[in-house]
């Protein structure tokens, strides 16, 4: 009987958080405000950082997230769980919370929701909400700059194995290149691809590059990465000649990937002769 009676309490919680999920998509507040206690604290994913408090406050709280719902935003459970006591009960929550283009950018991304109830009169009300996203990168972008060292390596890699679908990989189709060469850009994958296949075919012998001491920053969904691109062209009598140039490149990230959308190679010009020197070492 205990056993049927909590499972019984377990389905009335489970049927007034979908209530209450329908309600904040309905932009309905009465309904989002129904079987909530009056000294109900939440803390939500933004301020103020002690949480919200009371029915007053949390009431004033949701017109500014209905307004965003409004404008086509997505909350909708994926997952509830529920266990319930005698007069305590507890719920946890995974919602599809974002912006359509947010979502098909990250599928997986979720909003969590853990809430406190306690039985009042008879009748479950909600007492604490807890509201949190993942932290997705860390606030340095540390993850972001490691992938985008790691894409360096594989290129480095590629290139040394003269492999050139291998070098194309995370180049964006609409990236613009300003190479070492002319013309002044160059527009596009197979554009790039171009100057890349006469790069690894400059010498007989292997062709490496490097950047010894490469920077990358990235925030969010873009990175950049610059600093002194060595190159060597093995020659016939197994020497290899070495040239240095500036290289900067643009990283946008779509979906789990991060593709280079833009990158500018540079030699110094001497100004006196006007002409490019590629002779220069750092």
């Amino acid at each position: 009987m205990v056993v049927q009676r909590h499972r019984a309490d377990e389905q009335l919680v489970t049927e007034l958080i979908e209530r209450w999920a329908a309600a904040i998509r309905a932009g309905d507040l009465p309904g989002v405000l129904a079987d909530h206690a009056d000294d109900i604290v939440m803390f939500d994913v933004p301020p103020p950082q002690d949480g919200v408090r009371g029915i007053d406050a949390y009431r004033d709280s949701w017109p500014p997230f209905f307004r965003w719902l409004a404008d086509g935003a997505i909350f909708e459970i994926v997952d509830l769980q529920v266990t319930a006591g005698v007069d305590v009960a507890f719920a946890h929550v995974l919602l599809r919370c974002g912006s359509p283009e947010d979502l098909a950018r990250r599928p997986d991304h979720r909003l969590r929701i853990t809430l406190g109830l306690r039985k009042e009169a008879g009748r479950w009300v909600v007492a604490h909400e807890h509201h949190s996203f993942p932290l997705a990168e860390a606030p340095d972008g540390t993850a972001s700059v490691r992938e985008i060292r790691s894409l360096h390596e594989r290129w480095f890699d590629r290139t040394a194995a003269a492999d050139l679908d291998g070098l194309m990989r995370n180049i964006a189709a609409d990236v613009v290149s300003y190479e070492h060469v002319t013309p002044l850009q160059y527009v596009g994958l197979a554009q790039v691809r171009q100057v890349c296949a006469a790069g690894l075919d400059a010498g007989p012998g292997e062709v490496t590059w490097q950047v010894p001491e490469m920077s990358v920053i990235a925030n969010d969904d873009l990175a950049v990465a610059w600093g002194l691109n060595r190159v060597r062209v093995g020659g016939p009598d197994g020497q290899s000649a070495e040239t240095w140039s500036r290289g900067t490149r643009v990283f946008r990230r779509v979906g789990d990937d991060w593709l280079m959308v833009h990158q500018h190679l540079s030699y110094p010009c001497d100004p006196q002769s006007g002409i490019a020197r590629a002779d220069l070492n750092p």
